[in-house]
């Protein structure tokens, strides 16, 4: 038998820049009819014990998953891991170390956005892994913008004049982290203009996987890169990068093969 059975292995919550708490994402993946989902908040895996828990009552199965900030020389990249062991020492000391790093760089931002004459305010006393998109929904919360992307375009995108970078983490670091914690490294939206010499040098640090199935992915990307991974020896995973409920609705209109997991999963348990 076929089967039919899907997963979305790229959702965010509101313990990093998604707007659900974890609960309300597995409710989501529940009723679009998901058989498992991946919470990958940024650098933050706080929301995981909730969204583990949610999973149970709705019958639907929460896969431990991170996207980790890394970088291949001066290129940013994002990592997503997966079936790490969430009590890592290593891994939840990195995590604390870039939770710290993440609000000293918001608050540079607001520092620089308060000497342009944009206060903005935000409350840094919580778990959560912040991010220039909490910066830009206080930005339209205050009324200095009408929408979060007048925020990025005019004031936090990379090179404008809020803009303060994140220190590089090197995905060689962080592949090694993964696995040490048991889990497997995928990079994350290879067509959000990864080069190819990129991707190879990923490849010899120990990348295990590509997304090839993402939102920002018309058809011919996700062909090329289902067919890269095949040439590479690599695993594919895919989701909706989920956010918000009012980001065209990806959850449920984007996902994979529950297959997909079954064999990320054996990758995994070689580690």
């Amino acid at each position: 038998m076929v089967d039919v059975r899907r997963a979305d292995l790229h959702t965010h919550s509101d313990h990093s820049d998604g707007h659900l708490s974890p609960t309300a994402v597995v409710a989501r993946a529940y009723a679009c009819g998901l058989r498992a989902v991946a919470i990958t908040d940024h650098d933050c895996i706080t929301g995981l014990p909730e969204g583990m828990r949610a999973g149970k009552r709705f019958g639907v199965e929460v896969l431990a998953g991170v996207e980790l900030s890394a970088s291949v020389g001066p290129e940013p990249i994002h990592l997503l891991g997966y079936f790490f062991d969430a009590g890592n020492r290593a891994l939840l000391e990195h995590l604390d170390w870039f939770r710290a790093v993440r609000h000293e760089r918001v608050r540079r931002i607001s520092e620089r956005l308060a000497r342009m004459g944009v206060p903005v305010e935000l409350d840094m006393n919580t778990s959560r892994a912040f991010a220039r998109p909490h910066v830009a929904k206080a930005m339209v919360r205050a009324g200095h913008v009408a929408t979060e992307k007048e925020a990025f375009d005019r004031y936090l995108a990379d090179g404008r004049p809020a803009c303060v970078s994140k220190p590089p983490f090197p995905a060689a670091a962080a592949l090694d982290l993964l696995h040490q914690a048991g889990g497997i490294g995928v990079l994350a939206h290879p067509g959000h203009f990864t080069a190819p010499e990129t991707i190879n040098a990923l490849v010899r640090a120990g990348l295990d996987g590509l997304e090839t199935v993402h939102p920002a992915h018309d058809d011919a990307l996700t062909a090329y890169y289902r067919q890269l991974t095949r040439d590479l020896g690599l695993v594919e995973t895919g989701g909706s990068d989920f956010h918000k409920p009012a980001y065209e609705d990806s959850m449920g209109r984007v996902s994979v093969p529950y297959g997909w997991v079954r064999t990320a999963r054996r990758l995994a348990a070689t580690r």
